[in-house]
């Protein structure tokens, strides 16, 4: 266990969020509900009257049957694991909150009417860069919920200067994606070099589901 905190400190500290972040929310889920599920099967166990209070008519119980070794264990892993990725899951919320503030996320050109498929650019400041990305929006049907995904397909990765901007690259990906001839066009702009695998794609794919209809 802490050996795998100290990964996800190693990761958070290069500012690579994903999987990590993702990760470490699944395991503190799972965790809880174990630690939950504990104390309720604890309940089912039997018990002897031990003592009754007068004053308030409260009765108190003993459990006739102690936690065995599994479930001790258990204990011990929750009680020790939680806390800490809880404290590792606040820090990767801020350092995700810090990049969310920095990062600039605009349309390039007029967006269009139908913005559920189109095209994201992803630049760095200080590279020349632009990871250009195909998105397509889905609605997903999940025990009776809907919710919407972004999938994200790499077109090229190009370079940036000031002949090829971001309109005339908008217009070569259109030419070599006819089946899209007026696609909804994105540019997420990061000030740093954050992670584009890591941070700057999860973070875009964020930023698109509050933006597409």
């Amino acid at each position: 266990m802490l050996a795998y905190l100290q990964e996800a400190d190693r990761e958070f500290k290069a500012v690579k969020l994903y999987p990590m972040l993702s990760d470490l929310i699944d395991h503190h889920r799972v965790l809880d509900e174990l630690n939950s599920g504990k104390t309720e099967l604890s309940k089912l166990f039997p018990k002897a009257l031990n003592g009754i209070d007068l004053n308030t008519a409260q009765l108190y119980y003993q459990p006739q049957v102690e936690d065995g070794e599994v479930m001790k264990e258990i204990s011990q892993i929750t009680d020790f694991a939680l806390p800490r990725i809880s404290k590792q899951i606040e820090e990767g919320k801020s350092i995700y909150n810090f990049v969310e503030e920095q990062v600039e996320f605009e349309p390039v050109g007029i967006v269009p009417i139908y913005n559920r498929e189109g095209f994201v650019l992803i630049t760095r400041e200080s590279s020349a860069d632009v990871h250009a990305f195909r998105y397509k929006s889905n609605i997903l049907q999940l025990a009776g919920e809907k919710f919407r995904s972004i999938t994200f397909w790499l077109l090229g990765i190009f370079q940036k200067n000031l002949v090829n901007t971001m309109e005339k690259l908008k217009m070569q990906l259109i030419r070599e994606v006819k089946e899209l001839p007026n696609p909804a066009t994105w540019r997420v702009h990061s000030p740093y070099v954050f992670p584009i695998e890591e941070t700057l794609i999860p973070l875009s794919k964020r930023l698109l589901l509050k933006s597409v209809s």
